[in-house]
């Protein structure tokens, strides 16, 4: 069967709402709200003899308006799961694979148009009224029988906990009070739906998260890490990171933070160091999505298609650069409290806490379970998210000299640690921003970005010089001393010191003469 066409974009939201809450009749749904391929799966239950319904997100994100790439069917009586996915591939395609042990639950994997489109199949042994109440929020509690699909012109929605209601509302609420004991994953799940959705959480699921906030402890570090980081990935996560302080999962996630809430900071700092670290995150936001601002911060940033680019790009664990800044930028001043020293004259200092920051952060990270790639990003991040004010002092631009040193010990980190270094910039002014001081900090980090492509573009050319000929030319032994002098060379010619190899070489026997040629 050609699978083209499955994954169908939705019509509007007012359009799937129109037959519900009628008091005539139970709620009902459009079927076009759904992706195509439900009405297939109505036609070979139907065809089998089985009563099966479409349940949780997909039926809230076609109440959305909203497409949905996975489809959860729960089939009513206990069936073996596997053996119908097996035949459902039969029909439409696809690969069937056992999630869940004994065959409870299937996952029919089906290919269409370049994406990936999942059908978990799972039994409703006691009845579909039974399997909604073991759900988590009422915005996840409603099902769709597949059968009114196929011989009704609108399809019929159990809706037993109010979430549709609930969706009009924009409410993310708990089922029931002890959903978060039965399963404290949930507890990050909230707040994650609330940033996706951009719904509120009800007052009393908030306050049962918040009284329950201690189970997040006993959740898996890889949940952890995906709900924190598919919060972090949607728009306003300083908001998000606040409300997770609020509901109490924040620093039970990040126990280091909670040192950080009451640290004050010199008088350039507008904040405490936590609430400067969230503040860090928005300003992320603000600069790399470019968002309207009134104070004409943005249009003076330094930015182009291959910054763009560079922060969609895939980190490690199916997020974005952007994602990784964003935790980055929220733990960066992680070793502030742990280095704070007040002088006798009242000068505060937090002497090393770039090194000891980055130090943590990979102790962090490391039991989040992220990928190795993404924790040696972070860690170059923190440990040098200072530099980039530190290559040049006043007015002053960098040499080139600065911005290759910098460009080689950062390597892939580079352009994260310049907008994490703009970032805290406007974060530690907050409302004290000077516009000209910004405009300046801008012309630096500019001039370190456009001197990086120059150089890049420089030391792309064919190498000035080899280590076979400095060892031919100076009568010199294979040994460190020969790589030292190969960088010092690319590092000339970076600045535009050197550009042919007659001037490569004569650079060599000046090292070699002044006695500096030692690694």
């Amino acid at each position: 069967m050609n699978l083209s066409g499955l994954l169908q974009d939705t019509p509007d939201v007012r359009t799937a709402m129109i037959k519900l809450n009628q008091p005539d009749s139970a709620p009902r749904l459009n079927p076009d709200q759904l992706p195509n391929l439900a009405k297939h799966l109505g036609h070979f239950f139907g065809s089998q003899g089985m009563t099966g319904y479409i349940v949780g997100g997909a039926v809230r994100d076609a109440l959305l308006g909203r497409l949905s790439k996975d489809l959860d069917v729960a089939i009513e009586g206990n069936v073996e799961t596997f053996f119908v996915a097996h035949k459902l591939s039969t029909e439409i395609g696809g690969r069937a694979v056992p999630i869940i042990k004994n065959h409870q639950a299937t996952r029919l994997m089906l290919t269409a148009e370049n994406s990936l489109l999942n059908v978990d199949i799972s039994n409703a042994a006691n009845g579909i009224h039974t399997d909604l109440s073991k759900r988590d929020f009422t915005i996840d509690a409603m099902a769709i029988d597949l059968n009114s699909i196929m011989t009704e012109p609108w399809a019929t929605l159990i809706d037993p906990f109010g979430g549709a209601a609930d969706i009009s509302s924009g409410i993310i609420k708990a089922t029931a009070p002890e959903v978060f004991e039965e399963d404290p994953a949930r507890l990050l799940r909230a707040p994650r739906l609330a940033a996706q959705l951009g719904f509120r959480i009800d007052n009393q699921t908030a306050k049962t998260i918040r009284e329950q906030a201690h189970l997040v402890q006993s959740v898996s570090a890889e949940q952890i890490r995906d709900e924190l980081l598919k919060t972090l990935r949607e728009p306003n996560a300083a908001q998000s990171i606040r409300l997770l302080d609020r509901l109490g999962l924040l620093t039970n996630i990040f126990p280091e933070l909670e040192k950080a809430r009451n640290i004050t900071q010199p008088k350039e700092h507008y904040w405490k160091v936590l609430d400067h670290s969230i503040e860090t995150v928005d300003k992320i936001e603000l600069l790399t999505q470019r968002r309207i601002d009134a104070s004409n911060v943005v249009n003076v940033t330094p930015w182009s298609a291959e910054t763009s680019s560079h922060f969609a790009n895939e980190a490690g664990d199916g997020h974005t650069r952007l994602t990784l800044l964003k935790l980055i930028g929220l733990l960066h001043d992680i070793g502030k409290p742990n280095t704070k020293t007040v002088e006798a004259s009242g000068k505060m200092r937090f002497l090393g806490h770039h090194t000891l920051g980055a130090e943590m952060t990979e102790k962090i990270l490391d039991r989040l379970r992220l990928n190795r790639k993404s924790i040696e990003i972070a860690v170059k991040v923190v440990e040098h998210h200072l530099r980039p004010s530190q290559m040049s002092h006043g007015s002053n631009l960098p040499s080139p000299k600065a911005v290759y040193r910098y460009c080689r010990d950062l390597g892939d980190a580079a352009l994260d640690t310049l907008y994490l270094n703009l970032s805290d910039y406007l974060a530690a002014r907050g409302p004290g921003l000077n516009q000209a001081d910004w405009q300046a900090h801008c012309n630096k980090i500019g001039h370190v970005l456009a001197s990086r492509n120059d150089q890049k573009k420089e030391l792309s050319e064919p190498k000035l010089i080899s280590g076979a000929g400095i060892m031919n030319s100076f009568s010199l032994e294979p040994g460190p001393q020969i790589g030292h002098l190969i960088e010092l060379v690319r590092e000339a010619q970076a600045s535009g010191e050197v550009s042919t190899t007659d001037e490569a070489f004569e650079l060599v026997r000046a090292i070699l003469n002044s006695g500096d040629a030692c690694a």
